[in-house]
């Protein structure tokens, strides 16, 4: 029994060495990841500004399956957020600031660490080098967890190194996995809108879509407006060498509404119009793409554009829907001029011949004049 109780004081006295080693360790801590990733910097940056996205890359929601993730109605952009639970803790990531294709700051909380995390995008030859940073302090839990797990850089550095992997992956098949159909020549059914319409700089129009969209849909809700139709931006003007595009973003709406005089919103009426029509499943980086077929289509065809206005993007199904972009739908309509169909030739029913010999007349026959 001596002995027993020997090595139970033994025991407990080294579970107290290694707490007070541990507690008395630098908490601080700094650890830096970066990778080169096969896709335009737009891409990743809004790949990885979209939480809902993030279990698609992230090694520690891939690697258990029992991870719980917990989405806010706002996963986008500054003041977005997440939470998880997994068999190893829990934790929750916020939003703090963007900076459009440039770099995303968040905090995260993780069984009571507290850390800043940093993403970085720049352009760089073979696609975009994306640095992933954290830099905290570390809580008792952790500190005992990163020192049976073999230290703070490797239980991060590799959670960040495998994470980035998955990301080039993911990104690699879901930005580049595309296609696009030619719809031929179709009639456009007419539309009434609410929309916002302003002339901007062409690379901005997504960023814009993202700040006019919920401001339509929350008048929409407040106003008791039905929506009838997906988003859509109309191309009024579209000025590639001066890089500017005149556009209207906007909904279909059930009926017709009058806005107040002032108002930055307007209403109108879509006519209906024939295009010729593009399908495209994919990535809005795809949408190029779609146009140049379009165009390419109508010169095929030796028909020519009608300008009442440059193009309009149908937005059938995109992020709010589907979370891979590989599977988004959007129409691409390019206006032509009403083709003038020729009118059937009447049909004229044959003249019906009777076959009626001529009385010959009777030279007896007496006339009166």
């Amino acid at each position: 029994m001596r002995i027993i109780k020997y090595i139970f004081l033994l025991l407990l006295l080294s579970l107290v060495a290694l707490s007070i080693f541990i507690a008395t360790q630098k908490g601080d801590f700094l650890v830096e990841r970066s990778k080169i990733i096969n896709s335009p910097k737009t891409s990743v940056y809004n790949y990885v500004n979209d939480y809902r996205n993030w279990s698609d890359f992230c090694s520690w929601t891939t690697q258990d399956p029992e991870t719980k993730l917990d989405y806010p109605q706002n996963t986008i952009g500054k003041d977005a957020s997440f939470s998880w639970e997994s068999q190893d803790g829990s934790g929750k990531m916020q939003t703090i600031a963007v900076k459009e294709n440039d770099s995303i700051s968040q905090t995260m909380e993780f069984e009571g660490t507290n850390s800043k995390v940093s993403w970085f995008f720049k352009d760089t030859i073979g696609g975009t080098k994306v640095t992933w940073r954290t830099k905290g302090k570390m809580s008792f839990y952790f500190k005992i967890y990163t020192a049976l797990h073999g230290g703070i850089e490797k239980v991060i550095g590799e959670t960040y190194e495998k994470s980035l992997a998955n990301l080039d992956k993911a990104l690699v098949y879901e930005i580049n996995t595309f296609s696009t159909k030619e719809n031929g020549i179709v009639q456009k059914t007419a539309m009434n809108y609410l929309g916002q319409s302003f002339t901007c700089e062409i690379p901005k129009v997504n960023k814009n879509l993202k700040i006019v969209l919920p401001k339509l849909i929350a008048f929409c809700k407040k106003n008791n407006i039905i929506i009838n139709g997906k988003p859509f931006i109309l191309y009024h003007t579209y000025d590639t060498p001066e890089g500017l595009t005149k556009i209207t973003i906007g909904v279909g709406i059930r009926d017709a509404i009058f806005l107040s005089s002032g108002s930055d919103l307007v209403a109108g009426k879509l006519d209906a119009f024939e295009a010729a029509k593009t399908t495209l499943i994919g990535d809005y980086s795809h949408l190029k793409t779609a146009y140049n077929k379009t165009i390419n289509y109508l010169n095929q065809q030796k028909i020519a554009p009608n300008p009442i206005f440059s193009f309009i993007e149908i937005y059938i199904s995109g992020k709010t829907e589907i979370k891979n972009p590989s599977k988004w739908v959007t129409e691409v309509y390019v206006p032509i001029f009403p083709r003038i169909i020729a009118p059937k030739p009447a049909i004229t029913e044959p003249a019906t011949t009777n076959n009626i010999t001529p009385e010959t007349p009777n030279p007896e026959e007496e006339y009166e004049f």
